[in-house]
């Protein structure tokens, strides 16, 4: 087991008018705490998700596990080849190598808390997927960054029979 000591002295405060939002409706990131911030020992964010809206498309961590806390509405997961249904007060932990993804229920939508621990960088990401959505940058540079992120795309047919 290894164990990733946190190297931060003060309390992390984020207030939610302060938090830099991603996107619009029907996804938005609100970006909470990144890595940098918390000493390495977690990156979170906030994912709001409307109307059946995707999430992220499956893909794995090899260094962290990741929580999904669903604030409210319903969501689906995948994990590892099931598709779980969460609904508002439920979590799902995902440990390091498995395939996730998440996306709103069909018809519902979901607010979800995210977690990443140990931390990664991750606010860049999220900005690289803001340019992604204007056309800024062509979606197939993701693979250039997947190492640097420690998010590795999956091809997933659970995921895909499930969205479809």
């Amino acid at each position: 087991m290894s164990l990733t000591v946190p190297d931060f002295d003060e309390s992390v405060i984020v207030r939610s008018a302060e938090a830099e939002v991603i996107g619009q409706a029907p996804t938005t990131v609100r970006l909470l705490a990144d890595s940098s911030s918390t000493g390495g020992a977690l990156s979170t964010q906030r994912v709001s998700l409307t109307n059946g809206a995707n999430g992220a498309a499956p893909h794995r961590h090899t260094h962290s596990a990741e929580l999904f806390y669903l604030l409210d509405g319903t969501a689906q997961l995948l994990s590892g080849d099931q598709i779980v249904t969460a609904e508002r007060g439920d979590l799902v932990i995902v440990p390091p190598g498995l395939a996730h993804a998440f996306a709103a229920a069909p018809g519902e939508n979901a607010d979800i808390l995210i977690v990443i621990t140990p931390g990664v960088e991750r606010f860049e990401y999220f900005r690289h997927l803001e340019r992604i959505a204007y056309g800024k940058v062509p979606p197939e540079s993701l693979l250039d960054v997947q190492e640097l992120y420690d998010t590795y795309f999956l091809a997933s047919t659970t995921w895909h029979d499930a969205r479809s």
